[in-house]
C-alpha cells in the first residue's frame, strides 16, 4: 500500500474491520448561528457535511441502534465508532458537550468516538471531557483546510492557522488524535499553496489528513460567485497531479483518510468528475504507480538531509 490508510489503521487498532456510524446531535456551527457570521464558510451550505439520520431527529442512541442493526447485518464483525460529522460538535457551553459525550459514553458496543469541529470551538475545559470518554479510540476531526490567513479570509473561516495549531497542541497532549482537512482549489490558490498547507499539517502533532478536492455544492456562497463566472474548479487531472505531490510530504505515520470530497449527488454543482468517485480513485491508484509515488518519500530525505542520523523511511508494502 502506498499510503497508510483509515482501513489498515483501524484493522491495527481493533483487529478488525471499523464502521463509523453518523449521528447528528444538533449543534450549530459559530459562522451560521451569529456567532462569527450567519452565511457559513464559503464552500458550505445548511446541511453541512451531514449524513445518516441528520434530519429524523431521533434521540442519539435510536440513531445509533437504527444503524448498528442496519450495519451489523452487512458486516456482523465490525468494531463501530460514533461519528458525530456535522458541523461543530463542541461549539457551545461545555456543559452542552457533556451531556451529548455522556450519552455516547454508553452506547451499546461503542469503541470509539470520531468527532467534526473547528480549532476555535475548543478550548481546555472541552478537551478535557474528550479526553474523558472511555473508549479505545478519539479522533477529533478539525477543519484546517489553509494554512494561508488571507484564504482563510477570504473563505470566511473566522479562524486563523495559529489558531488550529493551538488546538491541535492541546488535544494531542491530552492523547486525543487529530485528523486536520484540507482542501485543494480553493480560491486564490495554487497548487504550491496547497503543498504548503500539507507542510504545515505534517509539521504538526496531526495523526491524520483528509483531501478535499473544493466542491461547489447548491446553496452555498461559492455556487453563486460559481454561476457569475467568478471560480473555476481544478480539473481533475490538476487534482491528481496535486495529490501525487502531496502525499510523500506526509509523515510516513500519518493516516490517509481520504483522498477525495464525497458530494450529495443532488446538491454537486461542480465539478462534474467528483461525482465519479470510483473512476477518480483509479486515477490516483494509476498515477501513484505510474510516479512511483509513496507516502513520506519526500518528508523523509528532508528529515535526513537535515539529521543524517535519523532513521526515517516510508513503509513500502
Amino acid at each position: 500500500m502506498r499510503y497508510r490508510s483509515l482501513t489498515s489503521y483501524f484493522r491495527e487498532c481493533f483487529k478488525s474491520r471499523a464502521r463509523k456510524i453518523p449521528l447528528e446531535a444538533g449543534f450549530s456551527c459559530p459562522n451560521r448561528d451569529g456567532t462569527l457570521s450567519f452565511g457559513g464558510c464559503l464552500f458550505c451550505n445548511e446541511h453541512g457535511s451531514g449524513a445518516g439520520l441528520t434530519e429524523t431527529g431521533l434521540p442519539l442512541f435510536e440513531q445509533w441502534e437504527t444503524l448498528r442493526r442496519r450495519f451489523s447485518r452487512k458486516d456482523p464483525d465490525a468494531a463501530f465508532l460514533a461519528y458525530l460529522q456535522s458541523f461543530s460538535n463542541t461549539h457551545g457551553p461545555a456543559s452542552r458537550l457533556k451531556a451529548v459525550l455522556g450519552e455516547i459514553a454508553v452506547l451499546p458496543g461503542a469503541r470509539g468516538l470520531c468527532l467534526g469541529t473547528r480549532p476555535d470551538c475548543l478550548d481546555e475545559e472541552k478537551l478535557d471531557l474528550l479526553a474523558a470518554v472511555p473508549f479505545e479510540e478519539i479522533r477529533l476531526e478539525m477543519g484546517l483546510q489553509s494554512s494561508n490567513d488571507a484564504t482563510l479570509a477570504r473563505i470566511n473561516r473566522g479562524h486563523d492557522a495559529a489558531a488550529f495549531a493551538r488546538a491541535a497542541e492541546l488535544a494531542a497532549a491530552r492523547g486525543i488524535k487529530i485528523t486536520a482537512h484540507v482542501m485543494a482549489g480553493l480560491p486564490g490558490e495554487d497548487a504550491e499553496d496547497f503543498l504548503r498547507t500539507v507542510d504545515f499539517a505534517a509539521a504538526l502533532p496531526v495523526h491524520g489528513i483528509k483531501f478535499h478536492n473544493l466542491l461547489v455544492v447548491s446553496g452555498s456562497p461559492l455556487a453563486h460567485i460559481y454561476m457569475i463566472g467568478g471560480y473555476a474548479p481544478l480539473a481533475r487531472e490538476e487534482y491528481v497531479s496535486m495529490l501525487c505531490r502531496a502525499l510523500p510530504r506526509l509523515r510516513p505515520e500519518m493516516v490517509v483518510e481520504r483522498l477525495n470530497a464525497d458530494p450529495r449527488p443532488e446538491e454537486l454543482l461542480a465539478p462534474e468528475w467528483a461525482a465519479d468517485k470510483s473512476g477518480l480513485l483509479r486515477d490516483l491508484k494509476a498515477a501513484f504507480e505510474a510516479g512511483d509515488v509513496w507516502q513520506g518519500a519526500a518528508f523523509c530525505a528532508k528529515t535526513v538531509s537535515m539529521d543524517p542520523t535519523t532513521q526515517c523511511s516510508p513503509e513500502r508494502t
